[in-house]
């Protein structure tokens, strides 16, 4: 490989027989692991393209990349690659060709350097030491004779030789990663960014030692939808050393406390030395009951454990790292350049997967939009509620799911960066669910109702949350507005609103439960009793079940905003709303957009007779908004929705927001 050039598109031929090279791989990547699907694949893809090469001669087919960093001399450490790596030698030796001048070899891997070394020889059938390579072997045998016809072999061998190409980059210490990847995908590898950012940060790492811990922490963090603890392996014998007996505790303290992956380099692979075996969750019940759907991609999760890094630095913005992948690899290229912002970078990483893990919602794999969130931490038996006390619980999946369907993308999600930093410092469940309420007042008081940290259509300004929440290196919760100017951002029917989003509707639903769990279920109100009667009159509407409270919570189908007297039908005439009155909070109904569509043009009255069944519940959680609730109540009382009942019902929702449960 050229020196004065990181980047180099090579042919198969060159890459093993064009210069005098050593491929190392490392003790910190794991065993040669394709198989069947993984190898049978290649050889079709490339068969493919070899067809397909008849009518259009002289293009060449990516492969691949190969990302080494260059220890001196013609050695390179193999950082990414090294199981296509390995597999273009199997296939090689496979078709006969005589590999001459790429060597390949496994350091403190003795079974698998013999067996790179057997494939070697002249005889297609000589013992081969590790089973990988072995069956990896047999596979490309296979592969090649049921896809390759045998009058082709031979023009398939060359054109695999010197039309297959493959992307061998040589990591520096200092790069620019949006170049890199730019050229990358514009000859045809699409890359994941995350791959970039792994290479960039362990070829800052000084020995195999601390690129093993950086390598394992990696490799256990990037399946967004498993617990970390799961994938370290309950049964390793640091798995206590690092989670506690029951995995319900974070132990580390620093990265140079992780583990050695290093110590006993005659086992076979670092996933060996720790303890799992590093493939996909099998089909143990247990197993299967620690996987979940993710809330965020491993991209997005890499900036905000990126920006709590970065928030110990002096002078730091944090405005200066908005939380969207497009911007990972320019981010990252701004890092400072240490080993010491790596091991920091690599602890935190762990420590923000574990506690995203286990203290924030989720949904079991494959949950429809109208399943409940869980709020689960690792057990040994499965997983189990983060906290056994049934209120504070309650709460905490209440304001969790209420932040998370207001802010669903997997981009953006400031409300989950603010949490992981104030977890970084407590994991009490009491104090956590207090933040939580705290953060949520401070969204609605110090960004919602603060007009000129909104745009025109009352969205918060890019860098509105940091301005207001982060405070040096921490997150300040208190609020500071004490006015409450509601109606003169949001309009009062007056004239046309300029819009109300979704976080406004979710922090009234949650206020009404909040009302609900305080007034109502905690002291276990009776029918037709008092205090019930006030319950009710204060939300505007008769009694109806105390059950729908107990059954709501924040629902995915929640992503869409109705007008309950429809604008089809508002034009002033007949008592009927005018198309300003309908623009307000009070005729404003969250619902399933489903059913958006489907009623849309519907009187209220005639909505509230579709959305009903015969006992009059509602029939779908994706209308189940207690605000929809009471309004839909409301208009059965009265017998109609006029512009007086929008009104009423309005300034009823501003007396629930009006109670605030903070300090003054």
């Amino acid at each position: 490989m050229n020196s004065d050039s990181p980047l180099k598109e090579v042919s198969i031929r060159e890459l093993y027989n064009g210069e005098e090279i050593t491929y190392e791989i490392p003790i910190y990547q794991r065993n040669y692991s394709w198989g069947w699907v993984e190898i049978s694949t290649l050889i079709q893809d490339v068969y493919g393209a070899f067809r397909e090469s008849q009518n259009e001669p002289g293009k060449p087919y990516y492969i691949g990349t190969l990302v080494s960093f260059h220890k001196g001399g013609r050695v390179f450490e193999v950082i990414d690659g090294q199981q296509r790596l390995t597999t273009i030698y199997i296939v090689l030796r496979t078709l006969g060709v005589d590999v001459k001048k790429g060597r390949l070899t496994y350091r403190a891997r003795s079974n698998a350097t013999a067996a790179i070394e057997a494939l070697a020889l002249a005889d297609p059938d000589s013992d081969v030491p590790d089973s990988g390579i072995a069956n990896g072997r047999e596979f490309a045998r296979r592969a090649i004779d049921e896809i390759v016809p045998a009058e082709e072999k031979d023009k398939f061998e060359k054109f695999f030789q010197d039309k297959v190409h493959i992307i061998h980059y040589q990591v520096p210490r200092d790069i620019d990663l949006n170049h890199y990847f730019e050229v990358m995908n514009s000859r045809g590898e699409q890359l994941e960014k995350s791959e970039i950012v792994k290479a960039l940060l362990m070829g800052r790492l000084d020995g195999d030692e601390s690129r093993a811990k950086f390598a394992h922490i990696w490799e256990c963090c990037r399946v967004m939808g498993q617990y970390v603890q799961q994938k370290y392996g309950p049964n390793s014998p640091d798995f206590k050393r690092l989670f506690g007996p029951d995995g319900s505790a974070f132990y580390l303290e620093s990265f140079d406390q992780h583990p050695s992956a290093t110590e006993g380099a005659n086992k076979e692979t670092i996933l060996d030395l720790m303890g799992r075996d590093g493939g996909d969750v099998s089909d143990d019940p247990i197993e299967k009951a620690n996987e979940f759907e993710e809330i965020i991609d491993f991209d997005n999760f890499l900036l905000i454990v990126l920006k709590l890094t970065r928030m110990q630095d002096e002078g730091f913005v944090p405005t200066s790292i908005p939380l969207d992948d497009r911007n990972l690899l320019a981010e990252f290229g701004r890092c400072e350049k240490s080993p010491e912002f790596t091991k920091k970078f690599g602890y935190n990483l762990l420590k923000a997967k574990y506690l995203l893990d286990n203290f924030v919602v989720h949904h079991l794999p494959g949950a429809n939009d109208d399943a409940k969130w869980l709020l689960q931490r690792w057990a040994p038996n499965g997983p189990v509620n983060l906290t056994d006390k049934n209120e504070t619980h309650s709460r905490l999946t209440h304001l969790l799911s209420m932040f998370e369907v207001s802010f669903p993308r997997r981009l953006g999600k400031n409300y989950l960066f603010y949490c992981l930093r104030y977890l970084f410092d407590c994991t009490d469940t009491e104090k956590y669910c207090a933040f939580l309420e705290r953060l949520a007042d401070k969204y609605f008081y110090d960004i919602y109702l603060k007009g000129e940290r909104l745009t025109k259509n009352n969205s918060p300004m890019p860098g509105s949350f940091d301005d207001v929440l982060v405070k040096g290196n921490t997150i300040d919760v208190e609020v500071e507005n004490r006015e409450f100017q509601f109606e003169s951002i949001y309009g009062t029917g007056g004239k046309a609103s300029a819009g109300i989003t979704l976080f406004v509707f979710n922090y009234l639903d949650y206020r009404i439960w909040d009302k609900y769990a305080n007034e109502a279920r905690s002291k276990g109100l009776k029918s037709n009793s008092l205090a019930r009667q006030q319950f009710f009159k204060e939300l505007g509407s008769s009694d109806f079940k105390l059950e729908e409270f107990d059954g709501f919570y924040f629902s995915k189908t929640r992503k869409s905003l109705e007008h309950y007297f429809p604008r089809a039908l508002a034009d002033g005439e007949d008592g009927r709303p005018d198309q300003n009155q309908i623009n307000c909070l009070g005729n404003y109904a969250m619902i399933g957009s489903e059913m958006n569509s489907s009623g849309s043009n519907w009187t209220p009255e005639t909505k509230n007779s579709h959305y009903k069944d015969e006992s009059g519940k509602v029939k779908h959680v994706s209308v189940a908004s207690l605000k929809f609730l009471i309004m839909m109540q409301q208009c059965e009382d009265a017998g109609k929705w006029t512009f007086e009942e929008i009104k009423a019902h309005q300034a009823k929702m501003l007396e629930i927001l009006k109670q605030r449960r903070f300090d003054d």
